[in-house]
């Protein structure tokens, strides 16, 4: 069944609808800044409309991964089209939209992170229209990522995110901005690097049949690199194990862990995190951090899963060190906002942990923590936005007895807290659970070790809200206000959604649940050379 809006597929709406209110701020006359703030936030309201509606309609019967027909919501049109002779030949690039489980969880949380982020952004007053512009292109960057089916197509909305992020945070952040803005960008881009050489290497190796005029040719539709039998047996990336498949492998690993970010690759997040304005930050940890894991999940392991079963152990590895050097960081920091960035290091090991068990639990504990841990995350930062906005510190010693001076500010915050804990009733306490569940049955003592992460986040979360809210409160602060109508139009989604996950996380798991199984089951056998295709 077509979803169409005006003769246009849901997907492409989803996706430049920002584009288009991008066009309109732009044209708006520099002076009415009104005009510009009700209009990019209008772009994202569509857009979490179409979200909305896109999951209303989504069948969660479908499985999705390595087969055309599982998806949903296609749109498939021919972009690139060039007829030629020598080494590259007939070239060939779709415009290819499609939603399965794995991505409509990222759908879902993009739509959200961007009407929440643009909310928090109401208060910019430095360069409005370039900052909204900006904020709207990178939208449209994150959301192509999540729905492109063309690995061409992904590499273009995957590289679209970078120049808009280097100048929200070059002009609109703190004070060391610019060193936070380049570092961003190099690590990203040496990612990026990587990824390209890779899929290079897949469109030289991988033939298929010209649907049009029968002749063979190359391709760059991810679904027909993750048939073996359409790659050349001679080719670089030809036949399964081999030396260059692992290569690859561990390239686009380095790729995608660059944006997760995974241990040894992370020390660009802290600066970045600090110096970005809070809406880049909601943003940076909600949403571009997911963009990593899947990228593992959707490219990586189906397209080489006789390296995804080799290396498991060690992604396994790396996960454990993430949960637990990310949260002893995170312990010994005073800086708030420092503190939040170093819990991301830790909750995305939780991902990376359970996404290596390659079991129906890991993985679907994994892929609901990208979710859980983007609506939490967002909550976070907001409550950092919030405190420095009034008192123009983040310097955890400082406060103390707030509990009774904002009241409303609290009970939020402690949500928060409490959610990344990992407290029983709220969201992420199901996706971490499945994610040890799921690690604990293919490497049982990893899981043991990397569970000493829970009581470190409750070590430094607690500490934080004893050192924020109890004790004497200090006069400087006896003034601040509560939180206001604006903000608790951000926290109040992020809360619902953060309650009602903890309740009920069905919800969200049921759609994902058919995609994941075809997704482990077709690794394990793809890997193991007992399948060669769907």
């Amino acid at each position: 069944m077509q979803y169409q809006f005006l003769g246009i597929g849901f997907l492409t709406w989803i996706t430049f609808l920002p584009v288009l209110g991008m066009v309109v701020v732009l044209l708006i006359p520099r002076g009415n800044t009104t005009a510009m703030k009700w209009t990019a936030l209008a772009a994202t309201v569509l857009q979490l409309v179409f979200a909305v509606l896109i999951w209303i309609n989504f069948n969660p019967s479908l499985s999705g991964i390595n087969d055309a027909s599982g998806f949903q919501f296609i749109e498939k049109t021919r972009w690139i089209d060039l007829q030629g002779v020598g080494w590259f030949g007939h070239v060939a690039v779709d415009y290819f939209l499609g939603i399965d489980g794995l991505s409509l969880p990222m759908v879902i949380l993009t739509a959200i992170i961007s009407f929440v982020g643009m909310i928090a952004s109401w208060n910019i007053n430095k360069a409005q229209k370039g900052y909204f512009a900006l904020y709207l292109l990178l939208d449209t960057g994150m959301m192509g990522v999540f729905v492109a089916l063309d690995m061409f197509l992904f590499y273009v909305f995957w590289e679209l995110m970078l120049l808009p992020m280097y100048f929200l945070i070059g002009i609109w952040g703190g004070p060391r901005r610019e060193y936070a803005a380049i570092k961003f960008f190099l690590y990203t881009l040496l990612g990026s690097v990587l990824i390209l050489l890779v899929m290079l290497g897949l469109y030289f190796s991988v033939s298929v049949k010209d649907p049009t005029t029968g002749q063979m040719m190359h391709t760059f539709n991810m679904l027909d690199f993750m048939n073996a039998k359409n790659f050349d047996p001679n080719s670089l990336l030809g036949g399964l194990g081999t030396y260059w498949r692992y290569v690859a492998f561990i390239a686009l690993f380095i790729g995608f862990a660059i944006k997760v970010p995974v241990f040894p690759f992370h020390t660009w997040l802290p600066d970045a995190h600090v110096e970005a304005p809070t809406a880049i930050s909601v943003i940076l940890a909600g949403v571009l951090l997911k963009m990593g894991t899947y990228g593992f999940l959707r490219i990586s392991f189906p397209i080489f899963p006789d390296a995804m079963l080799k290396f498991a152990f060690p992604l396994a590895i790396l996960g454990f060190i993430n949960i637990v050097y990310g949260a002893l960081c995170a312990m010994a920091q005073t800086d708030f906002k420092k503190m939040i960035a170093y819990s991301s290091i830790s909750h995305m090991g939780v991902v990376l942990l359970g996404i290596a068990a390659l079991n129906t639990q890991g993985v679907a504990g994994g892929v609901l923590q990208m979710f859980n841990h983007g609506i939490v995350t967002a909550m976070l930062f907001l409550v950092v936005g919030v405190i420095y906005d009034r008192a123009h510190t983040r310097d955890l010693s400082a406060f103390g007895g707030l509990a009774n001076q904002m009241p409303v500010y609290t009970g939020v915050m402690t949500v928060a807290f409490f959610a990344a804990i990992g407290l029983p009733g709220l969201s992420e306490f199901v996706s971490e659970m499945l994610s040890y569940l799921g690690a604990f049955q293919s490497f049982q003592w990893v899981a043991i070790f990397s569970s000493i992460g829970i009581v470190l986040t409750a070590g430094y979360m607690l500490w934080a809200l004893q050192r924020v809210f109890l004790g004497q409160l200090p006069d400087k602060w006896k003034g601040l206000p509560d939180v206001n109508g604006r903000e608790l139009v951000a926290f109040v989604p992020l809360m619902v959604v953060v309650i009602l996950l903890g309740i009920f996380p069905s919800i969200m798991l049921h759609p994902m649940n058919a995609s994941l199984n075809h997704l482990v089951e077709f690794v394990q056998k793809a890997g193991s050379g007992l399948v060669a295709t769907k």
